[in-house]
């Protein structure tokens, strides 16, 4: 296969600043690792917190992105998993040092030294990316490039949420209904649970949209349903959305935080919390979320709403994806081969 010298790719080259349209070497893989043709990367609001200085370890300069759908076009050393041409997705874990106490306990998503694609290694927003092979996933051929790539982030940290608020939930809370919200209630509702959507106060187009997701209810965040709930997922950065969702669950409920970023917490009644409601956050994912999440979007069909940006409009998508008019995910289309 004839490749180029070079690609296209979006650089940030510092937090607090747009990203930067650069000409830069073609990476090479490494040992183990795969060169990809990138045809879709979703934008996730971890990109925001990166670009805001949220999250403070950054490689830099640093191409942003996350949730890559692309082809193998070339092989380092070694790597056999996947063939040429074969068209794979890149998610947030990009690589762990496997011999730690939480690797070795199956907590690959806490590993010590865990590295984090379009964070510690450059990522999706470009022509080419590289990736270690271990860490990617073959993809359901029922979804397009652009479809694919929301479940990649949204997808999978939001079933990681999901799990982690237990077994015995029939009536589940989900706040903050974007891209991650949309995905998982789907899921939700196949496994019949009972959907209430929330909502920033006054947002008739996202309760609408919950509506249509399949919520049986949708209203502001600081409104009570009318049933108790089993456990809250939450997926709005906003700390005060804890408090609200503790005063939702019944007893023994869960609060799932499924956030890698969020503002403080305020201060609430003991009252709240006791009853045996539990509080826990969600962090990363491990591999095995994503063949289990894998395999149910290859069951039935997970409709991910997409608002598809070209290549060329990277920092416009951003401001869109910033400025709360995404209803589901936004993507990057990077052109030939993507549909």
């Amino acid at each position: 296969m004839n490749l180029p010298d070079s690609m296209r790719a979006w650089l940030l080259d510092a937090p607090h600043t747009p990203l930067r349209l650069a000409e830069l070497p073609l990476p090479q893989p490494g040992p183990g690792q795969v060169l990809l043709k990138v045809h879709a990367c979703g934008i996730c609001h971890t990109d925001l917190h990166i670009l805001d200085g949220e999250l403070t370890e950054p490689k830099l300069p640093l191409v942003l992105g996350h949730q890559i759908v692309g082809t193998v076009t070339a092989r380092g050393s070694g790597a056999e998993r996947f063939r040429i041409g074969e068209r794979v997705g890149v998610p947030w874990l990009g690589s762990t040092d496997g011999t730690c106490r939480a690797c070795q306990r199956g907590q690959e998503n806490l590993c010590d030294h865990a590295r984090f694609t379009g964070y510690h290694l450059d990522g999706g927003f470009a022509e080419y990316t590289v990736a270690d092979e271990r860490f990617c996933f073959p993809l359901p051929a029922n979804y397009s490039d652009v479809e694919a790539a929301p479940l990649l982030c949204a997808g999978l940290i939001g079933y990681r949420t999901y799990r982690m608020a237990g077994n015995d939930v029939e009536t589940l809370g989900i706040y903050g209904f974007g891209a991650a919200a949309h995905l998982i209630a789907q899921v939700a509702r196949q496994e019949s649970k009972r959907i209430f959507a929330f909502t920033r106060p006054g947002d008739r187009a996202a309760q609408d949209f919950a509506l249509q997701q399949g919520a049986e209810w949708a209203g502001d965040s600081t409104t009570l349903p009318l049933t108790k709930l089993d456990a809250a997922l939450i997926f709005a950065p906003v700390g005060s959305l804890v408090v609200e969702a503790l005063k939702a669950i019944r007893k023994g409920g869960t609060v799932v935080c499924g956030g890698i970023h969020m503002s403080d917490i305020p201060s609430f009644p003991y009252s709240l919390l006791w009853e045996e409601r539990i509080v826990r956050s969600v962090a990363n994912l491990t591999r095995r979320d994503g063949e289990e999440f894998f395999a149910i979007a290859a069951r039935f069909p997970i409709h991910a709403r997409v608002q598809v940006f070209p290549f060329e409009k990277a920092n416009e998508a951003i401001q869109s994806l910033r400025a709360g008019e995404i209803n589901g995910a936004a993507v990057l289309n990077m052109g030939a081969g993507a549909i």
